[in-house]
């Protein structure tokens, strides 16, 4: 079953879930603030995908972190901070049970989703 990582109140995320209704797709909404995350699925998301892609260096949480913990960033450290702040995880992480991706856009969607 696919799966949609992201939180409630996030613009993006509600595209997104708007997005899968709209195509008559079966989903699961996994909201990280209510619901938590396991330190071994988010080991697995940086591993597969880089801390590059996984973390939102635009956020205010990225931003609020250390300017030393930001530039010495690596995959370790990337999981230590979301287990800490979940929010750094840019949002939505859509995880087809095949394949896991980043962000919304409507042609993203439709590549994955045929």
């Amino acid at each position: 079953m696919t799966t949609i990582y992201g939180i409630s109140n996030c613009d993006t995320v509600k595209k997104a879930l708007k997005w899968l209704d709209a195509a008559g797709l079966d989903y699961r909404f996994h909201d990280f603030r209510k619901d938590g995350l396991d330190e071994a699925r988010v080991r697995v998301w940086v591993d597969e995908l880089g801390w590059e892609k996984i973390l939102n260096r635009r956020s205010t949480t990225w931003r609020a972190l250390v300017e030393s913990v930001r530039n010495e960033m690596d995959n370790a450290r990337a999981v230590s901070e979301i287990m800490n702040a979940p929010t750094l995880i840019k949002r939505p992480l859509l995880d087809t049970g095949d394949a896991r991706y980043v962000g919304f856009s409507a042609k993203m969607y439709e590549d994955v989703f045929g």
